[in-house]
């Protein structure tokens, strides 16, 4: 069975946190890739992606709230709403990004990448050995693998 060490991209393209956001577009764009690993100190610290991205042009759903007993109450979560405020108005790769990043080892069989890119539905996987980033998983290489069964 084939692991990520067999279809990842080796040598990945990656940002700093601290990366700001127009040249984190320009990076995406240029290259033609969905996502990156975002790396600080040597250890990947979260990841960008095209998705986090869109984010910054929706409109900002203010949660819905009722009253009682003099007390307002919202109706979802608080904690959802600071969280797509602060993709929407991101300067860097800090405020933009996906943390923890979701990572998996060189062993990761296809299955599983496949099950994480599915239920958790992230198509950009750091591949680390220890905390060392050793190449990235895209939806494109599993993508490929069914072609070259053919």
């Amino acid at each position: 069975m084939l692991k990520a060490i067999d279809i990842m991209t080796n040598e990945p393209i990656t940002l700093t946190s601290d990366t700001d956001i127009s040249t984190a577009v320009k990076t995406l764009l240029e290259n033609r890739i969905n996502g990156v690993p975002v790396v600080d100190d040597g250890k990947v610290v979260g990841v960008l992606t095209q998705t986090d991205l869109v984010a910054q042009q929706k409109k900002l759903s203010l949660p819905s709230f009722f009253t009682l007993l003099d007390g307002v109450f919202p109706l979802a979560s608080l904690a959802e709403l600071d969280s797509e405020m602060q993709k929407i108005t991101a300067l860097t790769v800090n405020d933009a990004m996906t943390k923890p990043a979701v990572t998996v080892s060189p062993d990761t069989g296809l299955d599983e990448l496949a099950a994480v890119m599915s239920d958790k539905k992230l198509y950009t996987l750091p591949v680390v050995d220890g905390d060392v980033l050793v190449g990235v998983v895209g939806k494109e290489d599993v993508l490929g693998t069914l072609i070259a069964k053919e």
